[in-house]
């Protein structure tokens, strides 16, 4: 009961927190990709952590950050941390375009870290197979997404049954063996939360499907095969770490506006599908 309660103050904080810019999200973005620079040329548009510095779970690099933190999953075997800098950029994106006040970077944890459920939004990603965690981590990972976490699962690979992907899929089949990965139907809110989604960007384009997995009104769970993290990462003198292809910078772009929308969609849940907000939404789309 300790723990349930733990989580549900974590998640009742971590949306109160948010109430106030769920309506400064419906505005319209704060500051467009396109108006920004690509961030060639301009070494210090990120905070970064360091690229050449191991980070052990728990750890904290340049002081206790605020705001909407993520907590990035450090697990065993594979390599959990294939875009070191893909984090800070993407909220870097989210602090420019929206109201949110988040921190500037993630924080590490691992399935067993007692932190773990200070972190109602969870990133994990990868390439390649991973150690299967043991029952007591499946526990703990099925109870913060019971009771109103948020995972992200970001395939830097692509293959739906081989590396990371198959792993992945592995472990969410252990954590709900009675709810499957399903593609989000487009009129899902998460694909409305902030800007209006019309294509799935990432550093690939394996697939224009989101899958998800939904525990009633809410959907906990969210798996992306597009390797959004490397189309996110950029190199402190503003180069990108990794190209995008076939699509090029418009599919950067699609992968960062995915990205807001999904923090959007872990803060206020499904607030955009309220009948209060259809006319707003509507003349959203007859706009293009």
């Amino acid at each position: 009961m300790m723990h349930r309660n733990r989580i549900l103050i974590s998640r009742r904080n971590f949306l109160r927190a948010s109430a106030a810019t769920a309506a400064a999200a419906l505005a319209g973005p704060k500051r467009s990709f396109s108006d920004s620079s690509s961030g060639i040329g301009n070494p210090n548009l990120f905070w970064r952590e360091p690229e050449d510095k191991a980070v052990p779970p728990g750890a904290v690099i340049g002081g206790e950050p605020s705001g909407f933190i993520p907590g990035h999953i450090h697990y065993r075997g594979g390599q959990w941390r294939e875009h070191p800098l893909a984090m800070s950029a993407l909220l870097h994106e989210v602090r420019k375009r929206t109201s949110i006040k988040a921190g500037p970077y993630s924080k590490v944890v691992g399935l067993s870290s007692a932190e773990l459920f200070n972190y109602p939004f969870l990133y994990i990603s990868g390439r390649y197979e991973f150690e299967a965690p043991d029952d007591n981590e499946v526990d703990r990972l099925r109870r913060h997404l019971t009771y109103g976490g948020f995972l992200l699962v970001d395939d830097g690979l692509g293959m739906l049954n081989e590396g990371f992907g198959r792993s992945a899929r592995i472990l969410l089949q252990r954590i709900f063996p009675r709810n499957a990965l399903e593609p989000l139907p487009t009129d899902h809110a998460m694909f409305k939360s902030y800007y209006l989604i019309r294509s799935i960007g990432g550093r690939q384009a394996k697939s224009q499907e989101l899958e998800g997995i939904r525990l009633g009104r809410f959907t906990p769970v969210v798996f992306c095969r597009n390797d959004l993290g490397g189309a996110w990462a950029q190199l402190p003198d503003g180069r990108w770490t990794q190209e995008c292809t076939p699509g090029g910078e418009a599919q950067r772009k699609s992968a960062f506006n995915l990205g807001v929308n999904i923090v959007l969609y872990a803060l206020t849940g499904n607030y955009k599908q309220d009948l209060i907000h259809h006319p707003i939404i509507q003349r959203r789309l007859n706009q293009g």
